[in-house]
């Protein structure tokens, strides 16, 4: 039950983040699902999921997730590379959002250069 709990509440915040950036921002937001035929990401054959901020030539990557730990940290940057790479676009930003970050993750992520957003606290307000 945790586990489809993680999973609606991932497409609900998904879908209203979508919802709120494109209607009040005009920016488009894509969901992107393709096929790793030669096993980049995961070391074998698989589907690959991101979620894409588009805006005037700006290329965000980001992740949300329910939970985040150090593995998952390291799959989705090779997740944003792979993007990357076959769309011949580096990403501006790339982004994880989730409000149970472990505390390796984020070393991990702050190596990588990914954001992360675990607490509303943590956003700068302008």
């Amino acid at each position: 039950m945790g586990s489809r709990w993680g999973l609606q509440s991932e497409k609900a915040f998904r879908d209203a983040l979508a919802g709120i950036l494109e209607q009040n921002f005009g920016v488009q937001v894509i969901n992107v699902n393709e096929y790793d035929d030669q096993g980049e990401v995961f070391g074998r054959p698989d589907q690959v999921k991101l979620d894409v901020i588009v805006k005037n030539g700006l290329l965000l990557i980001y992740e949300l997730k329910s939970s985040i730990d150090k593995a998952g940290m390291y799959s989705f940057e090779r997740k944003a590379r792979f993007y990357e790479q076959r769309h011949q676009r580096t990403a501006n930003r790339l982004i994880v959002i989730s409000p149970m970050i472990e505390a390796r993750a984020r070393k991990v992520a702050e190596r990588l250069g990914i954001e992360t957003y675990g607490d509303s606290t943590e956003v700068e307000t302008l």
